[in-house]
C-alpha cells in the first residue's frame, strides 16, 4: 500500500502548472483534493513518475457571482459549496448535492474540479452540471475554452479534457428554480448506485433531468423533461415521466446492483427528485 516513487511539484500559478504539466506529459498528473488519485497509487494502479499539487493556486478556488452566472474555481472543496451562502440563494442545487458527498473528510478535502476531471460514473457532481447546463472552463498554454457539461463527460473515467490541460471554473446559472437531488448509494463509499438530479423553473417552461451511477457516463433524461415541460408536476404526471429514466440507456451491472435494479433505481429516484422539487415549488 506503498505508492511508487515519484516527483512532487506545488506551482504556485495556472501558469506555472500548465507549464509542467506540458513539460513533462504523460508521466505527470495533476493532485486535486487526492481522494481518488492517491487510494489508486497506494494500490499502484496509478503510478505517475510526476505529481502537481494543485492546492496552492489561490486563482483555483473561490465561489464568485459574475451577473447572471456564478463561478466556482476547481479546488473549491465540497464542504465548501456546501456552507455557500451565495449558492444556496442563487443556486441551490449544488449544496445540496454537495451534502451528499462522501463523508465528512471527503467533503473538506475533495474538491469539484478534481470530481468532474475524474469522471466516476457513480460520482454527485456530473449530474448535477448536466440538470444546471453548466459550463465547464478548461486552460491550457493555448488558452481558455468553455465545454458544455453535455459534450464534457465523454465516456467511462473520460472526459473532453485534452493533454496538459486542467480544470479552471465550473460556470453555473443563477436560477429560482426548484431543485432536488435523490440518491441510492453505495454503503461504505456513499458513491451514487443511481442518483438523480432536478431542476424545475417556476412556471414548468424548463425541467432539466440528469442521473448519475446508472450508466457509463452521467446522461440527460431527456424523454423525462419532455414529458414534464410546462406541465404540472402532479404525481400522475410525474410516475409517468419517470417511468422513462432509463429509457435507451444500457445501465451497468456489478457488485452494487445488476442493470436491472439500476433501470429500477433510476426510475424511483427521478419520481423522488420530482416529487420533491414539486413539493418546494
Amino acid at each position: 500500500m506503498i505508492p511508487a516513487a515519484f516527483e512532487y511539484f506545488r506551482p504556485q500559478t495556472i501558469e506555472a502548472a500548465l507549464e509542467l504539466l506540458e513539460q513533462h506529459g504523460t508521466d505527470a498528473k495533476l493532485l486535486a483534493g487526492g481522494h481518488s488519485l492517491l487510494p489508486a497509487m497506494k494500490l499502484r494502479l496509478a503510478q505517475p513518475a510526476k505529481l502537481i499539487d494543485l492546492a496552492r493556486i489561490p486563482e483555483l478556488d473561490g465561489i464568485r457571482l459574475e451577473q447572471d452566472r456564478i463561478a466556482i474555481g476547481a479546488m473549491t472543496t465540497h464542504q465548501a459549496i456546501a456552507s455557500s451562502a451565495l449558492l444556496a440563494g442563487k443556486c441551490p442545487l449544488l449544496p445540496e448535492v454537495a451534502r451528499q458527498v462522501g463523508d465528512v473528510q471527503v467533503r473538506n478535502r475533495g474538491t469539484l474540479g478534481g470530481s468532474l476531471a475524474h469522471a466516476d460514473p457513480a460520482g454527485d457532481w456530473p449530474a448535477a452540471m448536466l440538470a444546471l447546463e453548466a459550463e465547464i472552463v478548461v486552460g491550457g498554454r493555448g488558452g481558455n475554452r468553455a465545454i458544455a457539461a453535455g459534450d464534457f463527460f465523454v465516456d467511462l473515467y473520460e472526459t473532453a479534457l485534452r493533454p496538459a490541460e486542467l480544470i479552471r471554473e465550473i460556470r453555473v446559472p443563477v436560477t429560482a428554480a426548484t431543485v432536488a437531488y435523490v440518491k441510492s448509494s453505495q454503503r461504505a463509499s456513499g458513491f451514487a448506485v443511481a442518483g438523480a438530479a432536478v431542476v424545475v423553473d417556476g412556471h414548468r417552461k424548463w425541467v432539466g433531468v440528469a442521473i448519475s451511477g446508472v450508466a457509463a457516463k452521467p446522461y440527460r433524461a431527456t424523454k423525462v423533461e419532455k414529458k414534464l415541460t410546462g406541465k404540472s408536476l402532479t404525481a400522475e404526471a410525474i410516475a409517468a415521466a419517470a417511468a422513462c429514466a432509463a429509457a435507451g440507456i444500457e445501465p451497468l451491472s456489478d457488485m452494487h446492483g445488476s442493470a436491472e435494479f439500476r433501470a429500477h433505481l433510476a426510475r424511483v429516484n427521478t419520481a423522488r427528485a420530482l416529487a420533491s422539487a414539486a413539493g418546494r415549488g
